[in-house]
């Protein structure tokens, strides 16, 4: 069980613009983040995260985001852009994903902005060394206090695939897997999920 503590009264503080402003002219070879008013610049991903982040994106998309040999009916979006909060903290998870009637639209109109502040229900970290305590900490923190149903944090690496349910705004993991075999991870759990392909150069 991983529990964080209870949730305290939201703050109205905002971030402070000259953060705004670095968070805006960051470079775009950094990922930038604001988390609890502070700005987080990471280095574009290694070759290892890169590898599972395409490897994933591939074998999700096809049966849950186009119904082809799954059950479609979910909307999932590669890096997007998150504003979540009152401050705002600006998130960039490696994958989110909404269920399609929460989130009909996911490209809207010409004025839409580039970012999304409707809260996921799934959020992929795949955990590297600029970033993991972020991840296992502080971020994960913020999904919880938002009402992310569930989390997924992937070791490339380790070659290790942890799954959060959250329950009474508290994550508990609910499965750990490792290896190359096919697993069923929650919420992606209508088919097998094949690890070694998730690993796979």
């Amino acid at each position: 069980m991983v529990t964080r503590r209870p949730p305290e009264p939201e703050s109205t503080e905002r971030n402070d613009p000259s953060v705004e402003a670095a968070y805006q002219a960051a470079p775009e070879e950094m990922v930038a983040e604001i988390i609890d008013g502070e700005l987080f610049l990471s280095p574009r991903p290694a070759r290892p995260h890169a590898n599972v982040y395409s490897n994933l994106s591939g074998i999700l998309l096809a049966p849950f985001k186009f119904g082809r040999g799954g059950p479609g009916g979910w909307v999932i979006i590669a890096e997007p852009e998150l504003h979540v909060g009152r401050r705002p903290d600006k998130l960039a998870p490696d994958l989110a994903g909404w269920r399609r009637e929460r989130l009909p639209d996911a490209v809207g109109g010409e004025d839409a902005p580039a970012y999304y502040d409707l809260v996921p229900d799934w959020v992929c970290e795949i955990l590297s060394k600029s970033t993991r305590s972020r991840d296992q900490g502080a971020k994960m923190r913020i999904y919880a206090r938002e009402g992310v149903r569930h989390l997924w944090h992937v070791d490339p690496v380790a070659r290790s695939l942890d799954i959060f349910r959250l329950e009474d705004n508290q994550w508990r993991q609910v499965e750990s897997f490792t290896g190359e075999g096919r697993v069923r991870a929650e919420p992606f759990d209508a088919i097998e999920l094949e690890l070694a392909l998730v690993w796979s150069r």
